[in-house]
C-alpha cells in the first residue's frame, strides 16, 4: 500500500513538474517581495480563497476531460446562493433545508446542460453560455436586485467556521479532491469519462452510454458550483445577483494550467488541484502587493492564454490542433 501511495506521489510530480517548478518560484518570490506572504494568518486566507474555485476547477476538469467546457458555473453560484440565502432569511425555512434547496436547484442548472449537450449537436459552451445568462436572469428576478443578508451562524460556519484551528474549508477541499480523484481513478464512470474524451465515437461503439455519461458530467459540475454558491454566501454573510462573475475563467485556467487537454481524454484531479493553487497564491500575492485591480485582470488573462497555448503546445504545436480543440468546445 505504501509502494503503490509513494509511486503515485512520484507520478503526480512527474506529470506536473512543470507548473510545481512554476509554483515555487512564484511562492519564492513573494516571500522575499512581502513578509506578509509566508505566514500562518496568509496560509489560512490562501486556503479561504482557493475554495470556491477548486470546486469549480474539480468540476470543470471532468466536463473538459469529456472534451466540452462549462461556462454557466459562475451563474450558478449566484442562483444557489441567492436562493438558499432567500428561502432561510426571506421565507424562514431552516438551514440545512434552505442549503439543500439552493444544492437542487444548481444540480438542476448542470443538468439541464448535460441533457441538451448529450441529446444534441449543440457546442457545450453554447448552451453553457445561454444557461449562463438564464442563470443571470434567474438571480436579478429572484433577488429583484436586492442584497440578501444571512446571519444564522449554522449558514455562516460553512464559510468562516473552523474545526480544531482549522478552517472548515480545509475538511471540505480534502473531501472534493478525494471524491472528484475516486470518481476519475477508481470507478467505471470514470474510465468511461476518460474514453468518451479521448474518442466519442469509438467510446459509443464500445458500448459505453455516452449520453449518461456526459449527463453525470455536467450535473457533477452544477452540484460543485452549487456548492461553491452556499459557502460563498456563508463567507461573505450575504447573496447578490453578481455573485461568481467571472469565476468561469479562473477554473478553465486553472484546469488547463494544471495538464488537463482542452481537447479532452487527458488530465487529472492533481494537477487542477496545483492549477488551483498558482491561481489562488497568484491572487493573494498581487493583493498584498497592492498592485491595482484593473491589473490584476490583465495579469488572469495573460496566465489563462499562457495555460491554453501550453495546451496548444501539447496538441502538437500546429495550428489545426488549436482549431479542431476550439471547435470541439
Amino acid at each position: 500500500m505504501k509502494n503503490k501511495f509513494g509511486q503515485s506521489v512520484v507520478n503526480t510530480v512527474k506529470m506536473n513538474f512543470g507548473i510545481l517548478m512554476g509554483l515555487f518560484i512564484l511562492c519564492l518570490g513573494l516571500t522575499f517581495m512581502t513578509d506578509k506572504f509566508a505566514t500562518v494568518t496568509n496560509f489560512f486566507n490562501v486556503v479561504r480563497q482557493i475554495t470556491i474555485n477548486l470546486y469549480l476547477a474539480c468540476g470543470m476538469t471532468f466536463v473538459i476531460l469529456l472534451g466540452g467546457i462549462d461556462l454557466s458555473v459562475g451563474s450558478v453560484i449566484a442562483v444557489t446562493g441567492c436562493v438558499s440565502a432567500g428561502m432561510i432569511t426571506w421565507l424562514g425555512l431552516p438551514v440545512p433545508v434552505g442549503i439543500v434547496i439552493g444544492l437542487f436547484f444548481g444540480t438542476l442548472i448542470g443538468g439541464l446542460n448535460g441533457i441538451i449537450v448529450s441529446r444534441t449537436t449543440i457546442p457545450a459552451f453554447i448552451v453553457t453560455l445561454a444557461t449562463m445568462n438564464i442563470g443571470r436572469g434567474i438571480a436579478r428576478i429572484y433577488t429583484h436586485a436586492q442584497t440578501i443578508a444571512v446571519l444564522d451562524d449554522s449558514y455562516t460556519f460553512w464559510g468562516m467556521g473552523s474545526i480544531f484551528g482549522l478552517p472548515i474549508q480545509l475538511y471540505l477541499i480534502i473531501a472534493v479532491v478525494i471524491v472528484s480523484s475516486f470518481i476519475l481513478n477508481r470507478t467505471r464512470l470514470g474510465r468511461h469519462i476518460y474514453a468518451t474524451g479521448g474518442n466519442r465515437m469509438a467510446a459509443e461503439y464500445s458500448g459505453i452510454n455516452v449520453k449518461w455519461v456526459t449527463f453525470f458530467v455536467f450535473a457533477f459540475s452544477g452540484f460543485l458550483a452549487a456548492l461553491a454558491g452556499v459557502l460563498t454566501v456563508g463567507r461573505t454573510f450575504t447573496a447578490t445577483m453578481i455573485m461568481g462573475d467571472g469565476a468561469e475563467m479562473d477554473a478553465i485556467a486553472a484546469v488547463v494550467l494544471g495538464g488537463t487537454s482542452m481537447s479532452g481524454g487527458k488530465g487529472s484531479i492533481s494537477g487542477t488541484v496545483i492549477g488551483v493553487i498558482v491561481i489562488g497564491i497568484l491572487k493573494n500575492g498581487m493583493n498584498l502587493l497592492g498592485i491595482d485591480s484593473s491589473w490584476q485582470y490583465v495579469v488572469q488573462g495573460i496566465v489563462i492564454l499562457i495555460a491554453v497555448y501550453i495546451d496548444y503546445i501539447k496538441s502538437g504545436g500546429s495550428l489545426q490542433a488549436l482549431v479542431r480543440s476550439l471547435k470541439r468546445n
